[in-house]
């Protein structure tokens, strides 16, 4: 039998029927014909097919059905109006969109009502309705989002009659639209970048949040009310990593929650006839999802899923209600608690969200006896509670019993007898069995390992909470966890915790070095956490693996997992198998094993495990000092045992390092005199071989068994993150770490040395380059390094592309290696390993050249399609600071001189923006990220000092200076840049006269002082900056006949030639023609209503 599932889940997903006979009849299960797409309403199921059918089959017994067929292609998307069952919305794979009208209710023939061709030749990608004024939204892939307003023949044509432009444009955002929503005239907008709130009754507008995003994340309306414990309806927005925003009706985010730890819980079995439930009750590695879309779904909760997975959340109390894998979904369509799934394949399954004492009633009312006794068997702790009895009484469960065979099956017999035997009567408010704090407070662990306080002071009894909201909103008390998530971003609203945490609290912990959890503690005045920790000690120790997943490292945590000798490969210390070239060059024959060695050995196996069991102790998580002394006595126990000085089974030639500590027990960290004379700046030369390169130790100078190697690894690479091997003095903690480093090469695993470098030793470059080092000893006898020695810069390309694994460490020591031979050459070719090869690291790698790096970065920009370089470059910017070193860099790399491209007084000389910039594409992209203010104007500042204009300009915009910007624009004596598309336009009157007495007077200076340029054949005068040519491009924007007498009381038009009176007369010619035209349009359109109305 499987495992059994905890107290906490109480929903399941369930299969009770196949589609399969459905989808046959209707001949959409052949290679040629398949389902596209699908909605689902009160009656109907719409089926999107991919030959241009729409199928619509009645859901009451799966009987009616009529087919709408459509001429503009494949069906890409359909939706149901979810208040009016004879209204459907159908897009086709050209772009039109199509909206019928059934007739069933008067039992006429299905019609069209309108046909949009709006997003004609794109691809529509979400359809949204709102039923109180009939409106269709449609979004499509280039981000153009609109209305079609409809009127339906119920209306009639009096209401037809006044609708002369049905369909309206909302907005255009700035990338493909992943999902709208409607509620109460607010329409929801997410994109491939952030969400957006629309107003469309006051046509106003909002950015939802400061961080944008990169990839298809959903958003949804959660309604309000007083069933749902909140007013107004909420806005739930999908964030990276397994992460959503929780957001007020008026777009501001109120708070973030997070999931990544809660989904490390396993997953619930989906329940159906084709095969018997199994549950694995082993919990798995916390999951960073991205979720496509979210979806509201009955009992106030949110749905999302991926290709491989489903996810029920509760977002308000942050609670995962279930998750379950399946396989290859495309799309999910929702009514209440019925959810219809779309396949990649176009197969369709229909499942259900219930309680479980629901599914095992509908299961015993298909006399699926068997599967009926095996899902109260997966979920026994939510079937003996007394609230079950309302759906399953004991004589339900008796005759549940009755139905098995004794001998065929014994074993669900056994099930059922222990369950009877467990079960809790109806009016039992709580179970006797769970353990209690006081008499009004008790707790439970959940399957994460988070310890849930309940408080029953006030509080109804389970028999008065009918709704699984009304279950979680019953807690008082809850304990939330908060942890550390360094890879999450750091400028965003989020804070890093399983529960939301408001943004106004102002508690805050001690910052580890150490990415290990802090342990949990009561949100709540009520319960202590050492009342907590008194009253659960013992059970504590009986929950130590639980209790692990949550608050010890991933390194621990896989120390409570089955031995390595169970396994059949090596694991490393952070659970991501070695390389296998750097288990080969590391793990050379040992010495043989002596006694001496066995007592040494032992201590170290003893104070190794000692070490351990204190560290997952949650007190110790509390205070950094505790944490770096356990360390510091083990380090000097490892030390004891492995470099003794008189060891005899160290090999000859080997020499034991300087000592990094005394003894154990004075804990201080000390360091040789010769130490003290070394020059810092000469870190990589700390032990020098024969050959130049560093002295790293590649085995271990004794024996080690599997079991302690992987302890001892995982301690070690502990003390390099807590930097315990470190001197009081902070100058010699790069000659330390290195040090280390050296010593112990052989213990450290690659991919997380990486990232303890990266994140404590950003400002110790020796350290980098000692790790950079000792993978080159590592790699030095592989066939990639002798392929780069012998070949050219292709052949050595070829060789790394065949590597593997393709994010295996050893690629950043023969990418070194690369650059090292070829230079600027190889650092362009480097893109081709990205991402395993990150510019993080190319950076570190051409520190010495950094134009080389700037032709990396350019390179890998480049080879990005257009509407993904920006995001792209967004996401490789972290922290904030590398845009104005970026930015640095690309203006000072084949640029023109600044004193090209400004006078001595730094001013912009004519035409100066012109001029050809070698990264130019790359210095636009920078400064069109997002950035705050300060940042931004310190980017203004690089361009104004470089002479790079059209930046400087784009950067006056954004940050408002407009009057700097026209200023700028009339030095450079160009009036293309006087354009909303190029540059900036005017919108005022005092704007106009600014730039006009400014161009005036700018336009004589530049005729007296460089006369001989002016004279030039090139010079075009009539795309100059002059008071006449701004005049012409003002009469253009307002009209010849309002511009004039700006013009007369500004008192420039007596310098006017005749080209200005000429060009006005056109002006005017064309400006009666044009009203004439939209005269007669209007005539024709007024006359054709008024025959419609007869």
């Amino acid at each position: 039998m499987s495992a059994t599932v905890s107290e906490a889940s109480s929903h399941v997903l369930a299969e009770f029927d196949s589609l399969d006979p459905l989808l046959s009849a209707l001949r959409l299960d052949s290679s040629r014909l398949k389902c596209t797409c699908l909605a689902v309403s009160r009656r109907w199921l719409a089926l999107g097919s991919s030959g241009g059918g729409l199928n619509l089959i009645q859901r009451d017994g799966w009987k009616q059905r009529l087919f709408l067929t459509h001429k503009e292609g494949a069906i890409s998307r359909v939706t149901c109006c979810p208040h009016d069952d004879d209204l459907v919305a159908v897009a086709t794979s050209q772009g039109i969109v199509v909206v019928w009208e059934l007739n069933q209710e008067r039992r006429g023939k299905p019609e069209r009502i309108y046909v949009s061709s709006e997003h004609k030749g794109r691809k529509v990608t979400a359809l949204c309705w709102d039923s109180a004024v009939l409106r269709v939204f449609v979004g499509d892939h280039v981000g153009k989002v609109s209305a079609i307003k409809l009127n339906s023949s119920k209306q009639g044509k009096a209401a037809a009659a006044f609708v002369m432009f049905p369909v309206q444009i909302i907005t255009s955002v700035d990338s493909r639209v992943v999902q709208l929503d409607y509620m109460d005239g607010r329409l929801l907008i997410s994109s491939l970048t952030r969400s957006y709130l629309c107003d469309t009754e006051r046509e106003k507008f909002w950015k939802i949040g400061n961080k944008e995003r990169d990839g298809e994340y959903g958003a949804c309306f959660f309604p309000g009310g007083r069933s749902s414990g909140v007013q107004q309806p909420l806005i739930y927005c999908a964030r990276p990593g397994s992460r959503m925003w929780e957001v007020n009706f008026e777009g501001e985010v109120q708070s973030t929650h997070q999931f990544k730890q809660l989904l490390s819980a396993p997953p619930l079995p989906i329940i159906n006839t084709r095969s018997d439930p199994q549950y694995d009750s082993s919990p798995g590695p916390p999951q960073s999802v991205a979720f496509p879309k979210l979806l509201y779904v009955s009992d106030h909760s949110v749905l999302t899923w991926t290709d491989r997975a489903v996810y029920v959340f509760i977002p308000q109390n942050v609670q995962v209600l279930l998750w379950s894998h399946i396989r290859g979904i495309q799309d999910i369509s929702v009514y209440k608690n019925e959810l219809f799934c779309l396949h990649a394949d176009g197969k369709i399954s229909h499942l259900s969200l219930l309680p479980v004492d629901r599914c095992v009633e509908r299961l015993m009312k298909r006399s699926l006896w068997d599967l009926a006794v095996r899902v109260c068997h997966i979920f026994q702790n939510a079937i003996v509670t007394s609230k079950a009895r309302k759906v399953l009484p004991i004589d339900k469960l008796e005759h549940l019993k009755a139905q098995l065979d004794l001998v065929v099956q014994a074993d669900l017999m056994a099930v059922m007898e222990e369950l009877l035997a467990r079960a809790e009567p109806l009016d039992s408010a709580c179970s006797s069995r769970r353990s209690s704090i006081s008499s009004h407070e008790s707790f439970n662990v959940l399957d994460c390992g988070i310890y849930r306080v309940i408080s029953r002071r006030n509080s109804q009894s389970d028999e008065d909470s009918g709704s699984l909201h009304s279950q979680t909103l019953s807690e008082d008390e809850r304990l939330r966890e908060l942890s550390g998530h360094p890879d999450e971003e750091q400028a965003d609203l989020d804070s890093a915790s399983h529960a939301s945490v408001n943004m106004e609290s102002d508690r805050t912990e001690p910052l580890l070095p150490f990415n290990i959890s802090l342990p949990f503690r009561s949100t709540s005045p009520r319960v202590s956490l050492q009342a907590v920790k008194e009253s659960v000690s013992s059970f504590v120790r009986k929950t130590t693996e639980k209790i692990g997943t949550l608050h010890m490292s991933p390194e621990i945590r896989r120390k409570l997992e089955p031995t390595e000798e169970e396994r059949p490969a090596e694991a490393s210390a952070d659970g991501v198998t070695q390389p296998e070239e750097a288990r080969t060059e590391i793990d050379h024959l040992q010495p043989p094993e002596t006694a001496e060695d066995g007592m040494l050995l032992g201590e170290l196996k003893a104070a190794t495990m000692e070490a351990l069991l204190k560290i997952q102790d949650p007190q110790v998580l509390f205070d950094l000092e505790t944490m770096m002394n356990i360390l510091r006595v083990w380090l000097g126990h490892l030390e004891k045992s492995l470099w003794s000085k008189d060891h005899p089974n160290r090999c000859p030639a080997e020499s034991p390092p300087d000592s990094l500590q005394s003894s154990a027990d004075e804990g201080d960290l000390h360091m040789d005199t010769a130490d003290n004379q070394e020059s810092l700046e000469v870190v990589t030369a700390l032990h020098p071989t024969s050959d130049g390169g560093l002295d790293f130790q590649l085995q271990a100078p004794v024996l080690l068994e599997e079991s302690l190697r992987r302890d001892v690894s995982r301690l070690a690479m502990m003390c390099l993150e807590f930097r315990v091997f470190s001197p009081e003095a902070p100058s010699y903690m790069d000659v330390s770490a290195c040090r280390f480093i050296q010593k112990y090469f052989y213990l450290l695993d690659f991919k997380r040395l990486k990232r303890c470098i990266v994140l404590s030793y950003g400002d110790a470059p020796g350290v980098w380059s000692a790790y950079l080092e000792g993978l080159k000893e590592v790699s030095r006898s592989g066939a990639e390094a002798a392929a780069i020695e012998k070949g050219d810069l292709v052949s050595a390309i070829k060789a790394l592309n065949n590597m593997e694994p393709w994010d295996s460490p050893l690629l950043l020591a023969h990418v070194s290696r690369i650059y090292d031979k070829f230079g600027e050459a190889a650092a362009r070719a480097l893109i081709k390993f990205y991402p395993s090869v990150l510019p993080a690291d190319v950076v570190r790698i051409c520190r010495d050249n950094p134009g080389h790096f700037l032709a990396y970065l350019d390179n890998l920009i480049k080879s990005k399609p257009e509407e993904q370089r920006l995001p792209l470059l967004q996401s490789l910017l972290q922290p904030e600071s590398l845009k104005l070193d970026w930015l640095l860099l690309a203006v000072t790399h084949d640029a023109p001189h600044p004193t090209i491209t400004a006078d001595p007084d730094g001013n912009p000389r004519p035409r100066s923006h012109l001029f050809t910039w070698g990264y130019g594409q790359l210095i636009s992209l920078l400064i069109k990220l997002p950035s705050d203010f300060a940042t931004k104007e310190k980017m203004l500042e690089i361009c104004k000092t470089f002479g790079y204009w059209p930046g400087y300009i784009a950067l006056c915009l954004q940050l408002e200076k407009r009057y700097e910007a026209l200023t700028h624009i009339v030095y450079l004596d160009d009036m293309q840049l006087l354009d909303e598309k190029n540059g900036l336009l005017p919108e005022t009157m005092v704007e106009w006269k600014y730039i006009v007495h400014l161009s005036q007077n700018h336009h004589q200076h530049h005729s007296t002082a460089n006369g001989e340029a002016s004279s030039a054949s090139h010079y075009d005068y009539t795309n100059c900056i002059t008071e006449e040519n701004v005049a012409l491009l003002l009469a253009k924007v307002i009209g010849p006949d309002r511009a004039l007498p700006y013009l007369q009381d500004w008192g420039v038009t007596e310098r006017f030639s005749d080209r200005y009176s000429k060009i006005c007369d056109v002006m005017k010619v064309a400006e009666k023609r044009q009203r004439a035209l939209i005269q007669s349009m209007l005539e024709r359109c007024e006359r054709f209503l008024w025959s419609q109305q007869v």
